[in-house]
């Protein structure tokens, strides 16, 4: 019985990661912090979810071997980078030509149509969390590190700090959402498509970014094999 009880110091390091890996601005944070306002606290709670689960993953496979995923991930780095920039500009431009529509603070059963709709959200967010590659290595590398703080001996342990880790980036979606949710109210239908405008043009900066940094390191190797053979 007692094997399946974690070490102690499990519980708050694994919060502890679960919100440092979510709670940086980026792609996922900004959808969250648009839906939102658009949708409530229930629409960035199923923003942050697949963000969540993506992190599950991946913490799942960094305890499971985190030499052989640092490893596949660097290999395969360029090409989930290069996913990830076109997903993000897809993403972007969508957003950005939407046209929002405010959900009511309490929805009828008549709107539940609506709010399943939320769940498409979730893949969304998963698709861009593990096609972040430095977002991927970074949990990676917290992971490994986590010996630091303390002993993970047994896979039990393991899975105990992956369930925290799940946890803590599950509580920073509640808490940004909810904190946005709180001042909704005061955006206008006007402001909203210029959030929209702003949140979907950022998404495509980030992809943009990722895209042409790989151009970039194309046409370097090409004018190295240009010059140097």
């Amino acid at each position: 019985m007692f094997e399946f009880i974690p070490h102690p110091l499990i519980l708050p390091v694994g919060l502890a990661i679960g919100v440092l890996i979510a709670a940086p601005v980026g792609p996922v944070n900004i959808l969250c912090i648009q839906r939102a306002i658009e949708r409530g606290v229930l629409g960035g709670i199923f923003a942050g979810l697949g963000a969540v689960l993506g992190d599950g993953l991946i913490a799942l496979m960094a305890a499971l071997g985190v030499g052989q995923i640092s490893g596949a991930i660097s290999r395969y780095r360029d090409a989930i980078q290069l996913v990830g920039g076109i997903v993000l500009i897809a993403f972007g431009l969508k957003l950005s030509f939407s046209i929002p529509h405010f959900m009511p603070q309490s929805p009828s059963k008549a709107e539940w149509a609506t709010l399943r709709d939320f769940a498409w959200d979730v893949p969304k967010t998963f698709l861009l969390t593990i096609t972040n590659p430095g977002a991927v290595l970074g949990l990676v590398a917290i992971f490994g590190g986590v010996s630091s703080f303390v002993d993970v001996t047994s896979t039990v342990d393991a899975l105990w700090l992956v369930a925290f880790i799940v946890a803590g980036s599950m509580l920073w979606w509640v808490f940004l959402s909810a904190m946005v949710g709180r001042i909704r109210h005061r955006v206008t239908e006007t402001r909203l498509r210029q959030i929209n405008i702003g949140a979907g043009a950022l998404l495509v900066v980030f992809g943009g970014l990722l895209v042409a940094e790989l151009l970039f390191k194309a046409v370097r190797l090409t004018w190295r094999a240009a010059w140097f053979g």
